[in-house]
């Protein structure tokens, strides 16, 4: 399964997720439009293929104070009875022949414990592998770390060295700033890349009209059930990973949150 986080808004993730589960362009010669052109046919193709969100794969929810820091409607500027969600977590399906069974788990939120952006990719844990260890073994997992602190690394579980039967969680580790560090505090924003592409004639990173049609294809009739069902905003805690209940969610769907490593960057 694959799960995508970040701060920024559901339509920003949805880019990525698109990115990341289309299929390779068919063309990779021509100028630089041209071949944009094809990578964005791609991008259109897996939006036509997703399912109708389910209201049941969602949770919604809005962030409340702690002793340090206000709650969201504490804010002078909010409405006391807003029903705003700073905070949703929401599975899609992608109906064709590559990601059948596969579930995209996309959170985005303020307020939470980690301020990042990142795709984790969990796959499905080895056969018999409780009986050869006597332990519960975490999934393997690729995580891409798109910000802060650009990455791409293997969460990867391994035998302790000697005669040691204990399993050790572990990654392969290719940081960007430890890799590349004559280059890396001279890379530019993303915002100057972008406009470098603009000059260069490369479309690829924006978004074309009929792309925009089949993104609001997938979010209009979800917009449209949670505003006419009056879906409830679930508290969490300011600092928090968001509402209980969206663990609970991706786990019902397959991913497995152990909560038991951490990558330092």
């Amino acid at each position: 399964m694959v799960k995508l986080s970040g701060q920024e808004p559901f339509l920003c993730c949805r880019q990525v997720l698109t990115l990341f589960a289309m299929e390779p362009p068919t063309k990779f010669v021509g100028a630089g439009s041209e071949i944009s052109e094809h990578v964005r046919d791609e991008k259109v193709k897996v939006l036509r293929a997703f399912d109708p969100v389910r209201l049941d794969e969602v949770v919604l929810g809005q962030y409340l104070g702690n002793e340090e820091e206000p709650g969201y409607k504490e804010d002078k500027t909010v409405p006391d009875d807003s029903v705003t969600p700073t905070y949703a977590a929401v599975v899609f399906r992608i109906n064709n022949p590559r990601w059948d069974g596969v579930p995209f788990i996309m959170r985005a939120g303020k307020a939470l414990n980690e301020r990042k952006t990142e795709i984790r990719i969990q796959f499905k844990r080895p056969p018999a592998s409780t009986f050869m260890f006597e332990t519960d073994v975490p999934a393997n997992e690729l995580v891409v770390r798109v910000q802060p602190g650009e990455a791409i690394y293997m969460k990867t579980n391994v035998k302790e060295p000697g005669l040691s039967n204990d399993i050790v969680t572990t990654e392969l580790d290719l940081s960007y700033k430890k890799r590349f560090q004559d280059t890396y505090s001279q890379l530019p924003d993303a915002y100057t890349r972008l406009i470098l592409d603009t000059l260069r004639g490369d479309k690829s990173s924006f978004v074309r009209d009929d792309e925009l049609r089949e993104s609001w294809k997938v979010f209009t009739p979800l917009l449209k059930s949670i505003e006419e069902k009056k879906i409830e905003l679930i508290p969490y805690e300011y600092g928090s990973r968001g509402p209980a209940q969206a663990d609970e969610l991706i786990m019902r769907v397959g991913f497995k949150y152990t909560g038991t490593y951490k990558w330092h960057d």
